[in-house]
């Protein structure tokens, strides 16, 4: 029997299984393929890129970035794109067994858990990882509801035909123009980040819909931007496809703690609900929890569970994702001609309050904050658009909001 059993070898599940391993607990890495590198792209900023990882598993940086709602804003900050080969390298330890296998239940037996997998084998720990990423195996699976999905369609291009779109020092970190022939539906936005190789990824993106807006959609209206751009691209360039959902609930404390489960990743709702960012969260968590868990297991698997779930989201943590959550339901409630402008406001605030709601944190302040600059730094049209969308509520205004001015026209 091992200490902490990990199910899903994505980098939630192989970041805390190697933070795990490196204090010394016993770990066992369960996934159905875990020596496959990760297909999709992972991207944060500089200032969260955990100090321990180091440059190496840093694939591209753009020295600077542009946020375009009708007008272009400049974004300060170095922006990285992950090196998942690296990272997936610099993640694994000859000290966690990994075994290649579909996890199917679990079972409790007084201090063991046991993990049955489709094939009829089963793996024993004092402690159950949920690291399966949306599906939930362990902890429920997914909720029986229509989820808030963020979903894109990118293409990988040499970098000299992209530059009429975008370069390797100045990325887009989004560009709400309409591509040539949308129909005026559900908005999207093109997001251009430098390659390996000199090339660059340039992705059609919709934020957040519920469901997500198809990716036939998103296709052709990435097709159509490159088409006006002149920006050309093969028949059988590879596609990157995006599609997950953003406002999973955190699963219930009565449903995992009890049975020594400890949900990581997107498992325990750990995706940002209004701009999908999650993997600087679960590598700057994961040494954390794992610290957790080692301390609460000289105690039982209860308690470890109990321990590590109050590191992961903590009263302030929950706080936080409340007010994201209703922010993010606001930006679903906007007609999508107003979209664009609403990024106007927002990327003029102070980038500290920007990098407060855009990043996953602990700080019901720093989000609250964010979203009361937004307030008064808006016309009177769009705090009518805020209020009304349900982005604000009760307590989340400070004493500047409210008064409408006298200039500004409704869209």
């Amino acid at each position: 029997m091992t200490d902490v059993l990990v199910c899903g070898a994505g980098p939630a599940g192989r970041a805390l299984a190697a933070a795990c391993a490196d204090i010394g607990l016993g770990v066992t890495l369960v996934d159905p393929a875990p020596d496959e590198c990760w297909p999709h792209t992972y991207a944060l900023w500089r200032a969260e890129l955990p100090a321990s990882l180091g440059d190496e598993v840093v694939a591209t940086t753009a020295g600077r970035m542009t946020a375009v709602g009708t007008r272009a804003h400049s974004l300060t900050g170095e922006y990285c794109v992950l090196d998942n080969a690296e990272l997936h390298r610099r993640l694994r330890r000859t000290t966690v067994r990994e075994v290649t296998g579909t996890v199917h239940t679990l079972e409790r037996t007084g201090d063991r858990r046991t993990v049955r997998l489709r094939d009829g084998r089963s793996l024993r720990a004092a402690v159950v990882v949920d690291a399966t990423g949306g599906n939930r195996t362990l902890c429920g699976g997914r909720p029986a509801r229509t989820a808030s999905e963020q979903t894109a369609v990118g293409v990988v291009v040499d970098e000299p035909q992209a530059r009429p779109l975008a370069t390797p020092e100045q990325g887009i970190f989004m560009d709400w123009r309409q591509a040539p022939g949308n129909d005026g539906s559900w908005p999207s936005f093109l997001y251009a980040v430098p390659w390996p190789g000199n090339r660059m990824l340039l992705e059609e993106t919709a934020l957040a819909r519920r469901p997500g807006l198809p990716l036939s959609t998103l296709r052709g209206r990435l097709r159509s931007r490159l088409r006006a751009a002149g920006v050309p691209f093969a028949k059988g360039t590879h596609e990157e496809r995006v599609r997950f959902a953003l406002d999973d609930p955190v699963p219930e404390s009565g449903r995992t703690v009890p049975f020594g489960l400890v949900p990581f990743g997107a498992s325990a709702g750990l995706i940002h609900p209004a701009t999908g960012f999650s993997v600087a969260t679960v590598l700057r968590l994961a040494p954390f929890v794992a610290g957790a868990l080692s301390d609460g297991l000289e105690h039982g698997p209860v308690t470890a569970a109990r321990d590590a779930r109050s590191v992961i989201w903590p009263g302030s943590a929950l706080l936080n994702r409340v007010l994201q959550l209703r922010a993010a339901e606001g930006l679903l409630a906007m007609p999508p001609e107003v979209v664009p402008r609403f990024f106007d406001v927002f990327f003029t605030m102070p980038a500290e309050r920007r990098h407060s709601f855009l990043t996953s944190t602990s700080d019901p302040g720093g989000s609250s904050g964010a979203m009361t600059e937004l307030f008064r730094r808006s016309p009177w049209w769009l705090r009518h658009r805020l209020v009304h969308g349900g982005l604000f509520g009760h307590g989340v205004l400070g004493s500047g909001g409210g008064r409408r001015p006298r200039d500004g026209t409704r869209p």
